[in-house]
């Protein structure tokens, strides 16, 4: 995926999509804005699903070919509940994982230590940030980067961070453990899966 400015496309979706817009900078800048901000005509039911996928793209940070494949693949599942499905996807990409987990600040950076071959997944390199982890995968970091770049303080940085239930994270171990499946809370969400599938059902 391209680079874009991640502040402007942010405003434009209308949530804080990126990490970096999570902060209460970018809050107090949106409040402020939203004052001045003149009238806007409302959307139509296409153009709010289309930000909502476009929401979820961009905070998974994937092409909209691999978005479409991943709910092609939903719209297929037997399972009924195919939101779950979708979030399921989108959660168990290994970059996802190792992001969830507080082994890196943002998923790009995830993304780019999966890319660098910096994460194992029962002891093997797998450098494809797409790759599906399941119940069960133990990933760790590879020995010879373990004093590299954001492994030699990730201590410090990440011993605030909780991670979600469904990962066992043990920084001083450098060692990611998969103990269940992604629970879709729709609270936690910056994006509305159900107008996703709506817009590809089209």
């Amino acid at each position: 995926m391209k680079a874009r400015p991640l502040y402007k496309l942010a405003r434009r979706l209308g949530a804080p999509i990126f990490e970096k817009t999570q902060t209460q900078k970018f809050a107090a800048s949106e409040a402020r804005r939203s004052k001045t901000r003149k009238f806007q005509r409302a959307k139509t039911d296409f153009a709010n699903q289309m930000n909502e996928k476009q929401k979820a793209r961009f905070t998974y940070g994937i092409s909209e070919r691999q978005f479409s494949n991943y709910v092609e693949e939903t719209m297929k599942d037997k399972n009924t509940e195919k939101t779950e499905v979708l979030f399921a996807k989108l959660e168990t990409r290994l970059d996802n994982v190792v992001y969830r987990a507080g082994f890196a600040p943002t998923r790009r950076a995830a993304r780019q230590m999966v890319s660098h071959g910096h994460i194992l997944s029962a002891g093997k390199k797998i450098d494809v940030p797409s790759h599906k982890v399941k119940e069960g995968d133990e990933l760790t970091v590879k020995e010879g980067s373990v004093q590299k770049g954001f492994f030699t303080d990730i201590e410090e940085k990440m011993k605030n961070y909780t991670a979600p239930a469904w990962l066992k994270s043990d920084i001083t171990k450098r060692k990611i453990t998969v103990q269940g499946s992604p629970k879709l809370t729709a609270q936690d969400l910056l994006f509305n899966l159900d107008a996703v599938l709506e817009f590809y059902s089209r």
